[in-house]
């Protein structure tokens, strides 16, 4: 009788506490949720927005310029007036060449970061790393450019002929920009596999290295690869680092010491002024941003399915 009573009681404290406060409850849990719709739809809109403006505006210089000239051509030359080429073939080349340097660069360091947070390191060390490595992904991307072109270049031209624009120099500065997102998707993919797994090896006779190299590695490989294709993506789309230290060279070129011009480059070089608008330059740079917007966009893409696809359950 008396927990019944007790029970009543909290039931009826219970009600008395909703009956004050009924008035802001109803009204939080009508507004709350309005709010949240209103900000997912102004995601979607804005989207929307910017995938519409990129293709209409891409159309119009479509409109002027021969798509299959465009996607196929080996020259770009927009600003010579009497026979400009808008073959962005060079373009590519320069973004794909500064990006495969820089995943050469932060594959390695970044993948030997994550298993030594992973596996090696203590509680201690992995709080101070850590967020050391985070650090990296903060600096904003003009200082890198800067630290490329009056650090990392002159260093380079003391072992080896170098321009002062080039391709080696930002390249190498883009890898070590994405050096903690490698290191840290990686490493949370890799805490992710279970303990059992790991004790299981090392009661068989197993190093600690073996464990990491043939047992967590394979285990966390769909984490590990979804890193490595956001990285990519990432240095794809890298703007001032490349338009700082890389030049302004449309080149068709495997060359790392010689000067090129990425895609992002040319869009911040007409963007600051060398182009009138409704120009057919002026539009270029929406046809450039198109190409770019689907390299990140199959690369976005690609990420969920291998991580979806190979995804370990345990």
């Amino acid at each position: 009788m008396d927990k019944h009573q007790s029970n009543q009681s909290v039931s009826e404290l219970i009600r008395k506490r909703k009956g004050k406060n009924s008035y802001w409850s109803k009204f939080a849990e009508r507004a709350f949720p309005m709010f949240f719709l209103i900000c997912a739809v102004i995601s979607i809109v804005t989207t929307v927005g910017i995938v519409l403006t990129l293709l209409f505006e891409t159309l119009t210089f479509f409109s002027e310029i021969p798509f299959m000239k465009f996607i196929t051509g080996t020259e770009w030359y927009p600003f010579v007036a009497d026979n400009p080429a808008y073959g962005i073939l060079p373009l590519i080349s320069g973004t794909l060449l500064i990006t495969g340097i820089a995943i050469v660069v932060a594959v390695p360091i970044g993948l030997a970061s994550a298993i030594y947070l992973s596996e090696y390191a203590g509680e201690r060390e992995r709080r101070i790393i850590k967020p050391i490595l985070e650090v990296l992904a903060g600096i904003p991307t003009i200082v890198y450019g800067f630290f490329a072109l009056t650090f990392v270049t002159p260093l380079l031209q003391s072992f080896i002929e170098l321009p002062l624009f080039n391709a080696l120099s930002p390249g190498i500065v883009v890898g070590i920009m994405i050096v903690p997102m490698i290191a840290s998707l990686s490493e949370d993919a890799m805490s992710a596999v279970p303990n059992s797994m790991r004790e299981g090896a090392l009661a068989m006779g197993s190093t600690r290295f073996e464990v990491a190299i043939k047992i967590v590695l394979p285990a966390a490989l769909s984490g590990i690869v979804a890193s490595i294709v956001l990285a990519i993506s990432r240095a794809i789309g890298e703007t001032m680092i490349v338009s700082v230290a890389g030049g302004a060279t449309p080149k068709m070129t495997v060359d790392p010491t010689e000067s090129i011009q990425t895609m992002t480059a040319y869009i911040v070089q007409v963007s600051m002024g060398d182009a009138s608008f409704g120009s057919t330059i002026y539009y270029s740079i929406y046809a450039v941003g198109m190409t770019l917007f689907v390299f990140t966009l199959v690369m976005n893409l690609l990420s969920q399915y291998i991580t979806k696809r190979f995804r370990e359950e345990y």
